[in-house]
Formats: C-alpha cells, sequence, structure tokens
C-alpha cells in the first residue's frame, strides 16, 4: 500500500482509508467501511459534471455506541490522514442563540480557521528556501555590527566587511552563534479582520480587541532573545510575508465548503430524554440551531461568507438514556447514515493490546526503556490482562477501552514508580505477575468498583 500519511485524504481509495484507520482501531467494521465510502463520495462528487455537481449533497453519519469503542478515535485518525479542513466538537458546548455560551455558527468560523492555517502552511512550504534565506542576511544584518561593537578576538579579524559577512554566515549556519544574544524589534502580529456580523463569542471580542491594537499601536517592541530565538521569529514574519493573504484565504475557503468535515461528538447529550423540561426545550433549541448549518446555510465570518451545504457532518453519541429518535424529526432526517458500533470482548481487548501501532503494551514498553528497564509482556499475561478488562466493564459501568488504561497503570504503578532504581534489569510480565496484582481488587466487587 502507499505511503498515506502524505497523501491527501481525498485520494485514498475506500479500502486504503479502513486500512489506515485498520493500525489503530481493532474492530467496528460498519463504521469504518460506511466512513470510507462517505469521504470517497466526496472525491467522486468533484468529478461530476457541473450540471449535478451541486445537486449530490454528503450523506451524514450518525455513529452509536457506548464511550470508548472507538467513536471519537475514528475521528483523530480520519483528522490525521486528512488534508482537508477538520474540525471535532463537542455538542455540549454550544448553547441556544440568546443563552450564554458559544452558538453553533462558531463551529464553521473555526473549521475555516483550521483551513487557513493548513493552507498558509502548504503556501509557505514552498517559499521555504527563499523564508530561509531572508532569515539569515536579516540575522547577519544584526550580527555585525553588535560584533564590531564588541569585537571577540576569536572570531573577527581584520578584513573587509564582505569577506567577514561571509565568514559570519559560515558561523551562523554551523550553530556557533546559536546562544548569542542580540536585541530584535518584533512586530506585532497583523490579523485578517475582524467579526462584525451575528452574536460575537468571548474569544472573537479578544481577537477583535487584539486586532484593533495592531492597527492603532502595532509598531512592534525590543527584546532581547538569543539568535536560535531570533530565527524563529524572523521565519514566522518572513512565512506571513512571503504568503499571498487573499490566495490563501480563497484557497481555503474552497476546501470548507467542498471538503470540510465536522465531527461532533456527544450529539446524544443534547437530545431530550423524557418528558419536556425547561432542560429539554434548551437543548432542543440547540438541535434547532444546529440544523440549518447541517442542511446548508450560509455563515458569515471574518474571511467571508461560507457555504456549508457540502460540508459533510459526523455525530457520534452513546446514547445511553436517549435514542436517535430522540433528536428532532428535522435533524434525524440530516444524518441519513446511522452505524452502531459493537461493545468490545475479552478478544478485542487482546488485540487492541497487541495489534495498534500506538498499543499500550509497547507506549509502556517504551516509557520504562528511558530509565533503562526493559519489560516484555508474554501472551499469556496480556490475555488475562484482557479477560480482566472484559469482566469488570461487564459487572461495572462500561467504560470500553478507556478500562485498559486504568487496568494497565495498576498493574505497573510500582514498577513505574521504583523505576530509576531498577536501571538495567530485564523484568518480564507473566499472568501470574498480573494475578498477583490485580487478582484480588478484580474478585473484591466493592474495591474494583473504585480502583479499576
Amino acid at each position: 500500500m502507499e505511503n498515506s500519511t502524505v497523501r491527501k485524504l481525498d485520494e485514498l481509495k475506500p479500502k486504503q482509508i479502513v486500512a489506515e484507520l485498520d493500525k489503530y482501531i481493532i474492530g467496528q467494521e460498519a463504521a469504518k467501511r460506511t466512513i470510507a465510502v462517505a469521504i470517497r463520495n466526496r472525491t467522486r462528487r468533484k468529478k461530476l459534471p457541473e450540471a449535478i455537481r451541486d445537486e449530490v449533497s454528503p450523506k451524514n453519519i450518525i455513529m452509536i455506541g457506548p464511550t470508548g469503542v472507538g467513536k471519537t478515535e475514528i475521528a483523530r485518525r480520519i483528522a490525521k490522514l486528512s488534508n482537508a479542513p477538520f474540525i471535532k466538537v463537542e455538542a455540549t458546548k454550544y448553547t441556544e442563540v440568546g443563552y450564554v455560551g458559544r452558538d453553533v455558527e462558531s463551529i464553521i468560523r473555526d473549521l475555516m480557521s483550521v483551513a487557513l492555517q493548513q493552507t498558509k502552511a502548504e503556501l509557505a512550504e514552498a517559499q521555504t528556501e527563499k523564508v530561509k534565506a531572508r532569515v539569515e542576511e536579516r540575522l547577519l544584518d544584526l550580527l555585525l555590527p553588535q560584533m564590531k561593537n564588541e569585537p571577540d578576538m576569536d572570531i573577527v579579524a581584520p578584513e573587509g566587511d564582505g569577506r567577514l559577512r561571509e565568514r559570519f554566515r559560515t558561523m551562523l549556519r554551523e550553530g556557533r552563534f546559536d546562544d548569542r544574544t542580540i536585541e530584535l524589534n518584533v512586530q506585532a502580529r497583523k490579523h485578517v479582520g475582524i467579526e462584525v456580523m451575528g452574536a460575537p463569542n468571548m474569544e472573537e471580542i479578544q481577537e477583535a480587541m487584539a486586532s484593533l491594537g495592531s492597527i492603532f499601536g502595532g509598531k512592534g517592541h525590543v527584546r532581547k532573545v538569543t539568535i536560535k530565538r531570533a530565527r524563529e521569529i524572523l521565519t514566522e514574519e518572513e512565512t506571513e510575508k512571503a504568503v499571498d493573504n487573499d490566495r490563501a484565504i480563497d484557497e481555503a475557503k474552497e476546501r470548507v465548503e467542498q471538503m470540510g468535515i465536522v465531527f461532533i461528538d456527544e450529539i446524544d447529550k443534547v437530545a431530550k430524554s423524557g418528558p419536556t423540561s425547561g432542560i429539554d426545550v434548551s437543548r432542543e433549541g440547540v438541535q434547532r440551531d444546529i440544523l440549518p448549518i447541517v442542511e446548508g446555510t450560509s455563515v458569515s465570518t471574518k474571511w467571508g461568507v461560507i457555504d456549508t451545504t457540502h460540508i459533510l457532518f459526523i455525530a457520534s453519541g452513546a446514547f445511553h438514556v436517549s435514542k436517535p429518535s430522540d433528536l428532532i424529526p428535522e435533524l434525524q432526517g440530516r444524518f441519513p447514515l446511522r452505524v452502531e458500533l459493537n461493545d468490545l470482548t475479552a478478544n478485542d481487548f487482546y488485540r487492541i493490546l497487541t495489534e495498534p501501532q500506538n498499543a499500550l503494551t509497547m507506549q509502556y514498553r517504551e516509557l520504562l526503556k528511558t530509565e533503562g528497564v526493559e519489560i516484555t509482556f508474554e501472551d499469556a499475561a496480556i490475555r488475562r490482562l484482557s479477560e480482566i478488562a472484559f469482566k469488570v466493564n461487564t459487572s461495572h459501568d462500561n467504560i470500553g477501552a478507556r478500562r485498559l488504561f486504568t487496568i494497565m497503570e495498576r498493574l505497573l504503578e510500582e514498577l513505574s514508580f521504583n523505576a530509576d532504581e531498577l536501571s538495567g534489569q530485564h523484568i518480564s510480565i507473566t499472568e501470574e505477575y498480573v494475578d498477583e496484582r490485580l487478582g484480588d481488587i478484580v474478585e473484591d466487587q466493592d474495591l474494583s468498583r473504585f480502583i479499576l
């Protein structure tokens, strides 16, 4: 398979997307396939004739399943794979218009902000060599006068300015000036504009105030910094100058409207959970505010108006108390695809501990290796850990794969605490080792309720 980590998500075929997700998420094949097809359909739509392209809307998805089975992890991995604008939000962070809290349109403003950062980074990458050359010249301009005023006989010789500059250039590239302090005029950050439409959130008010500061008093200020830090500051300044801001905004806007993905977590928390009450009315208000952006509307931002018609929305929720049918009918209709994620079995836990690239057993092995302690997990020990996780989830609250974090931490707590005194030792985690540290806790129902 091709190295998709450096490729755009919209270039991946469904099987390739699922294969990437398989590296980190065990099971849940239905959810992976549904999301892979939905993402691939975005690419297919872009290839359609213009006459019918706008008629094809994204098929939004609701993922249903208990906590810890992979819903949010799927979103995280799609975000890492993705070169498309992606944002994950929690439905509980938003309130009905007129109440204190974030309004749902800020989702689109945040998505556009993410897209703009991605676009600027890509445009800046093409200017890397030019930016590096400019930064080097500016550093030399700062260094030469200072070195002449405070001559250092080890590096300054009686030679012409041109030859001296080239000598300094070589030393600068070798890092010999990295710790030298210079005075640098740091420019105030400029902002693209000020949000003037819609009800602003606190962060938008703060951003507007910062913008006003840059307009009326943003002449910069002098700071004493090392050459190493100065290089970082100047690189940021020169990158900002090298990127065509208008072009970046136009490209980012196009990406958001055509390939944007919004993941709304905990959608079940805004569903009504019984007879209508004050809090349920408020929850329904949030749903009604979410509805227009999912249906397709125009959202005003400081970068222009964003059309949300073709943004893909993926929602997820445990739906322990409520169920998808408790959402308002109009919102249900905007999420035509529903996929249920399964509870994790003992075998799933075993696979989670052994197969993914970021498996917990690997993480703890590498963490302890930094202290000079080598640990290995025997297969029987991993199977025993998997059985314990499944048993505790079954007898107490089912928190899915998150149970493994608690169990592993409890298992290796003493070893982690004393690791600095065990440097050079090799320790094997056996089934007996697991039972010795966890067996009594698992058998004591009251104790396991609080500890595991």
